[in-house]
């Protein structure tokens, strides 16, 4: 007697080489505990092979294979049969019915050789004997035993035959065409078996767990029970079940039983569904669950067919329910920061849980669910609570987190909105405040490199981020006119002088780079102009330049940046200051020269076009001056030279009682101290006329070198202001450490009033700018309506200006007859050639 079900795996027809190669003929009743064959024939048959089926634990749920790999049999090969064990020489093989030897004897190809030896020959077939009577009540004793094994197979006991004496019984039954019968009797059996299932459950554990447990005990025990029956009744699956279509396989039927019997009772998939949220819900809340118990359960709802329809809609309702809790709750008491990281974190749990036991279809449906309750519900919380002060203490991983957040419900136009509006308050506070002037440029350099650090490494080089940072720094920067502007030439200034803070010249180009940058954002590029070439100007005339170098590579960064008509001016300067090296090498060797004594001289010749102008100044003249005018003006005929003294420098030597100095000052500062020299106590009047210097200017000089830290000269009466009716002399008391001293140039350090000036003169040029352009536009229209007009100049002139402006400059032109307005349409102007 058998202990259980023996399977055996499928192969090919093979004949065992102990064996004949015919059976003997067997009854009915010849063998005990056999349900034996009611024919027999003198060749074994082969059953037809196929391809594995697919596993029934991993959830297959098509019509079954041929030949399952835990449930085939050989049918010809009798050493891969068991024997009887009252009968050990016997051999039990599968054999076919004469019923239907005749399908089989039709495949009569046979190979190549076989074919040749048949040529000419007659092939004839006899016919077949008679298929004896069949034994009374044969088809009932079949199917008894059958049922008795099914039944065993159902309620783990040993079966009382072998498996292949079982496997071919179904064969004969369905060779006798008792196929209907048999399919029908197996699936009354097998519905039967599940709904005395399904009342056992109806009274399980009233724990939601326990009762999991027995529900996935049940299933998998139904999975094991259908995977031995098939294999008995393999044969049914292969003929009956795939000669009728609209019959489902024996495994199919097994899982729309199962279903209908168990799993889609109500109150039994009430519970199993409840119990398995609930585990989800102690998961979700830190508890440790049995994951492989909800796999299984999952795994046997997609296999029913039931996991999109009854488990699927609670588990996602559920899911809202919770988040939408939680969400809620937390967005007002927990930090921005920490609220990112939870939110983080729990995408990343429903991920693993997606891995570990629910269904991959599941996945969009519940990460969607969990980013809508827990992240675009609240954007606008997190953008309002948040990141502002994320940005100001450059929480670099908080703000990747947001980013990438907010990028998933697509949220990252509100982030970038709030973007622009943080770089605009934040830009607006240092340029709008003007009591920080001082520090505005490099206030702006580090806001604009955090900006692009948080740009790279927060925003992923977001084009939209990175335009709208670059609006953003437009919008705030020209918010204040001109001061930008003239506050970047001046950084720009100190940068570029003798004895800046720059280690290297690596690093000096980092920073004018950077420079540029800012640069590119003014609209007044014109202010920016007028200040450098100011600024370009005091380093070249007195030397000032940390780097010649450097000055030229920032000079083609503007080039580079706006062409070379806004640099044109630039390089002439550059050009003036190495031809006056050459005419100074040529005045030293002249005859001039010479006449000067020890006294040396260096005079820059300058192109009045290039540089800044200053207001023209009638102080006397030096004698070395008249000299190298006369050296100039006999070697360039035809040219004039006017002398911009307050640009020039000296080193005077000065002899005091107690001690002799040299004193670095300006050249005015120079006449004054030489008009000291007729005697002492001379007066403000006297100095005057000596120096025929304007008064405002003489009374700066005066204090300087009077009132400053180095007191080269004394003021009677004693104060800290000059008045005209002072007197001075030298001070005969004067001592310092130093040999060479430094007095206070106060023409080389630009006073608000000069800032007003040049502010001014970049006033006056746009005027000049915004004429030529209107002429230039009526010239080519001859007639134009006010507002294209406008429109027209807008999109011509790169400077800021206000319509106010331009009206006042077209009112400016119809006044000097080069416009006049239509008679019939004051609104339109009409070009006078």
């Amino acid at each position: 007697m058998s202990t259980g079900p023996r399977l055996f795996p499928s192969s090919s027809s093979s004949t065992s080489s102990s064996s004949s190669s015919s059976a003997a003929p067997t009854s009915a009743s010849s063998k005990p505990g056999s349900l034996g064959s009611p024919f027999a024939t003198s060749s074994s048959s082969t059953l037809p092979s196929s391809s594995s089926d697919p596993s029934p634990l991993a959830g297959g749920t098509g019509r079954p294979a041929a030949a399952a790999a835990a449930a085939g049999f050989t049918s010809s090969s009798a050493a891969a049969m068991q024997s009887s064990p009252h009968h050990p020489h016997h051999h039990h093989a599968l054999q076919a019915s004469s019923a239907s030897a005749s399908s089989y004897m039709m495949s009569i190809g046979g190979s190549s050789s076989a074919r040749k030896k048949t040529e000419g020959k007659t092939l004839s077939i006899k016919g077949f004997k008679v298929a004896p009577k069949l034994p009374p009540n044969y088809e009932q004793e079949t199917w008894q035993k059958l049922q008795a094994a099914v039944r065993a197979v159902h309620e783990a006991r040993p079966i009382d035959s072998y498996l292949e004496v079982l496997y071919e019984a179904v064969e004969n039954l369905c060779l006798l065409g008792g196929g209907a019968t048999l399919y029908e009797r197996l699936t009354a059996e097998c519905e039967s078996h599940l709904r005395l299932e399904a009342e056992k459950l109806s009274v399980a554990s009233e724990d939601p767990v326990t009762f999991l447990s027995v529900v996935d005990a049940c299933w998998q025990a139904h999975c094991e029970q259908m995977i031995t029956i098939r294999s008995i009744f393999l044969h049914l699956d292969r003929t009956y079940v795939l000669q009728n279509p609209h019959v489902q396989s024996l495994w199919d039927v097994g899982l729309i039983y199962f279903r209908r019997q168990v799993a889609e009772v109500t109150v039994t998939q009430r519970r199993l569904i409840t119990g398995i949220l609930l585990l989800i819900e102690q998961e979700r809340a830190g508890d440790s669950v049995n994951r492989s118990l909800l796999k299984s359960l999952l795994r046997m709802f997609s296999s029913l067919g039931m996991y999109t329809e009854a488990f699927e809609p609670h588990f996602l309702r559920a899911t809202h329910e919770l988040y939408a809790r939680e969400g809620a709750a937390l967005i007002t008491t927990m930090p921005v920061p920490d609220y990112l990281a939870h939110v983080e974190a729990r995408l990343q749990a429903e991920s693993e849980r997606i891995v570990h036991y629910l269904d991959i279809h599941t996945r969009r449906n519940l990460l969607a669910t969990v980013e809508r309750q827990l992240i675009e519900q609240h954007i606008r919380v997190l953008i309002e609570r948040g990141f502002e002060e994320l940005c100001n203490a450059n929480r670099i991983a908080d703000l990747s987190r947001f980013y990438s957040l907010l990028g998933r419900v697509n949220g990252l136009e509100p982030l970038r909105v709030a973007f622009a509006a943080y770089i605009k308050k934040r830009g607006a506070a240092l340029v709008c405040d003007p009591e920080k002037d001082k520090n505005m440029v490099q206030d702006l350099l580090d806001m604009k490199q955090q900006l692009d650090t948080l740009l790279s490494q927060c925003f992923g080089h977001n084009d939209r981020f990175q335009n709208c940072m670059k609006e953003s720094f437009e919008a705030f920067i020209n918010m204040r006119q001109n001061k930008p502007a003239e506050l970047i030439a001046k950084f720009i200034d100190a940068k570029l002088r003798a004895g800046n803070k720059e280690a290297t010249e690596e690093e000096l180009e980092t920073v004018l780079d950077r420079l540029m940058i800012l640069f590119r954002y003014i609209q007044g590029k014109d202010v920016f102009e007028a200040f450098y070439k100011n600024d370009l100007a005091r380093r070249l005339l007195h030397n000032k330049s940390a780097s010649v170098d450097s000055e030229r590579a920032m000079l083609s960064k503007l080039k580079q940046e706006c062409g070379g008509q806004f640099t044109g001016k630039l390089e002439g300067m550059f050009k003036d200051m190495d031809l006056s090296k050459a005419i100074m090498v040529s005045f030293n060797q002249s005859k001039f020269a010479s006449q000067m004594g020890d006294i040396e001289l260096s005079v820059s010749v300058l192109t009045q076009g290039y540089w800044p102008t200053n207001k023209p100044t009638s102080m006397n003249m030096l004698r070395i001056q008249q000299e190298f005018q006369k050296f100039y003006l006999q070697k360039h005929t035809g040219k004039q030279l006017s002398w911009d003294n307050p640009r020039g420098d000296c080193l005077v030597r000065a002899a005091f009682p107690k001690g002799t100095k040299e004193l670095q000052v300006s050249f005015m500062q120079t006449l004054v101290l030489l008009a000291l020299n007729a005697g002492d106590g001379v007066s403000f009047p006297t100095i005057k006329a000596e120096t025929n210097i304007g008064k405002s200017s003489l009374l700066r000089l005066l204090q300087s070198l009077a009132c400053g830290k180095i007191r080269v000269l004394n003021k009677n009466p004693k104060g800290r202001d000059v008045n005209e009716t002072d007197t001075f002399d030298f001070n005969t008391d004067f001592v310092n450490k130093h040999y060479r001293l430094k007095v206070n140039q106060i023409q080389m350090k630009e006073t608000a009033e000069e800032n007003a000036d040049t502010n001014e003169k970049v006033n006056q040029n746009r005027q000049y700018q915004i004429d030529a352009a209107i002429v230039r536009i009526m010239k080519a229209r001859k007639s134009l309506a006010h507002q294209l007009l406008l429109s027209e100049l807008f999109n011509q002139l790169k400077f800021p200006m206000k319509p106010a402006d331009l009206k006042k400059r077209i009112e400016s032109l119809i006044d000097r007859e080069y416009l006049e307005r239509d008679e019939k349409d004051q609104s339109t102007y009409i070009y006078l050639a």
